[in-house]
């Protein structure tokens, strides 16, 4: 779940009654006691929309969005100015079953091929997310490509719709993320869980029923109206994270259209969603952390978080029940038992960033003890967002997901999970296995995509992935049957190719791309 600094979220006031209610004293309720409140929250937000309205057939008229032309024009942004890109606008509409009605805009960002001669085509993709902003991606995973590669591809970055240029979702949240941790108990898990409900509310305030047309499949269709646009036959397609998804149910919503499919660090398509996919990362998150307090606790004269893995991780659940009892104060924010795990989480999809942590939590440690600090840039950036929605929220991930896959709505079903993984998860647990707006949100248009096909794509995979894991990989390789699976061993990176590199994996996928030659079998590498 790629998004440019990371994949997480934090808590804002609740409004402020409930936060203030259990500040300073905690008050220790059973989830009896509060169910009755919880209950009664699901039947508030975006639930009393219908059934949605049915999808254009193959016959609905789109001429006049394929056959639009690009007016390309200078991207005003550094990064592509500099790659030498350009950018355009491309129309579409909001709902494909009504291509008469309200119409949206599409960003593309293109970096052509270097030698023309040569061009094998173009190559659309995405970063990730839900709702990561694409427009220069191309500059990150270009720089990965062979000189070779780089010859035959036009790379076409994209603001997926809903994000970044592309007409984007907003819906006033005061936090800037839908995830986050149910915290310690029942109280915390009641107060999580209104949260989570006032969020989706504000989206129906906002966005209401238009909301519901900004989905993956509708974003597929897009990325087709796109490639006819350009004038291509076919597509190749580059997506990591989220964009794994998104680039298999284009493969299944357009197979004959697909070229050559690299798809790095994959969902498997059967678990995607705010649920099934979100749960998977807890073990695997605890894992990380794991990992991490081996090297914390390798430099304890540095960092003072305890010489061993337990004693490491020990301080590390002691903050998080101490944020619970009287918030940490960072800088100009407040972090709770909601926002400590995380603030882990963001910086634990890669092990070069070890120290990073042990700096982090270091300062927590400090702030838990009374102490001034402050937060370095990046953590401030993350805070921000994080507690504050600055620069913008996150509206558009949650849109995405929820209007892709409904979720269950009792929230007794989240909290049974949440309390079966406290003894294994410990600390990612109370995250994982929490509520989010989904459970309040209208039912999706469509039905869920159904990947199964024989497309030849090659997917890439580190074992130790903390976002998308290995297994949501192989579930991936599953569905397409004419896949092959590159697995990058005993390493714990989320997006490898432009992000981590390797020369076993970067060899793969450019062999791939430079003539569509996938390995006659399935590969695993190893750490350089």
């Amino acid at each position: 779940m790629r998004q440019r600094w990371s994949a997480a979220g934090g808590l804002p006031a609740v409004r402020e009654s409930a936060a203030a209610a259990r500040r300073p004293q905690r008050r220790r309720g059973s989830i009896t006691a509060v169910a009755a409140a919880l209950m009664a929250l699901t039947g508030s937000a975006l639930t009393g929309a219908g059934p949605g309205t049915p999808i254009a057939s193959a016959d609905t008229p789109l001429d006049r969005f394929y056959g639009q032309r690009p007016e390309w024009k200078s991207c005003d942004d550094s990064r592509l100015d500099e790659a030498g890109a350009h950018c355009a606008d491309i129309t579409v509409p909001l709902n494909y079953a009504a291509p008469q009605g309200e119409t949206i805009t599409i960003a593309i960002s293109r970096i052509q091929a270097t030698d023309p001669a040569r061009r094998h085509g173009i190559l659309l993709s995405n970063p990730g997310g839900p709702g990561g902003a694409g427009l220069d991606f191309t500059v990150d995973f270009g720089a990965a490509m062979t000189p070779d590669v780089r010859a035959r591809y036009d790379l076409i970055g994209i603001d997926p719709r809903g994000v970044g240029r592309s007409s984007p979702v907003h819906c006033g949240w005061p936090r800037g993320f839908g995830l986050q941790s149910a915290g310690l108990d029942a109280v915390d898990y009641a107060e999580s869980v209104a949260v989570q409900a006032d969020l989706a509310a504000r989206c129906l305030t906002d966005g209401g029923e238009r909301l519901r047309y900004f989905t993956t499949r509708n974003t597929a269709r897009d990325l087709d109206v796109i490639r006819g646009v350009l004038g291509e036959g076919k597509a190749s397609y580059y997506g990591a994270s989220y964009g794994t998804y998104l680039g298999a149910v284009y493969t299944q919503m357009f197979p004959e259209r697909s070229d050559r499919i690299v798809l790095d660090s994959a969902v498997d398509p059967a678990r995607y969603g705010a649920v099934d996919m979100v749960r998977d990362m807890g073990p695997a998150n605890e894992a990380a952390l794991d990992e991490w307090a081996d090297s914390a606790a390798a430099k304890d004269s540095e960092y003072r978080l305890g010489t061993t893995r337990d004693q490491v991780r020990a301080t590390v659940q002691d903050l998080i029940r101490r944020s619970a009892e009287k918030p940490l104060r960072v800088g100009e924010f407040d972090i709770d038992e909601h926002t400590l795990p995380m603030m882990l989480f963001t910086v634990l999809d890669d092990p070069r960033e070890h120290d990073t942590v042990s700096t982090m939590v270091r300062m927590f440690a400090d702030a838990a003890d009374g102490k001034p600090v402050t937060p370095d840039p990046g953590t401030t950036k993350a805070l921000a967002y994080m507690l504050k929605a600055d620069p913008e929220d996150g509206a558009a991930q949650m849109a995405i997901m929820c209007g892709d896959v409904a979720v269950p709505r009792d929230p007794m079903f989240y909290w049974r999970n949440i309390e079966a993984a406290r003894a294994t998860q410990p600390v990612f647990g109370a995250f994982t296995n929490n509520i989010t707006p989904c459970a309040f949100w209208a039912p999706p248009v469509e039905p869920t995509t159904v990947v199964r096909n024989s497309v030849p794509a090659l997917i890439v995979q580190s074992t130790g992935d903390t976002r998308t894991t290995y297994g949501n990989a192989r579930g991936m390789h599953r569905a397409l049957t004419e896949s092959r699976l590159v697995t990058l061993q005993n390493v714990a990176i989320h997006w490898i190719f432009g992000r981590y590199p390797n020369t076993c994996v970067y060899s793969a996928v450019n062999t791939y791309l430079l003539d569509g030659t996938l390995p006659a079998n399935d590969l695993t590498c190893h750490q350089d």
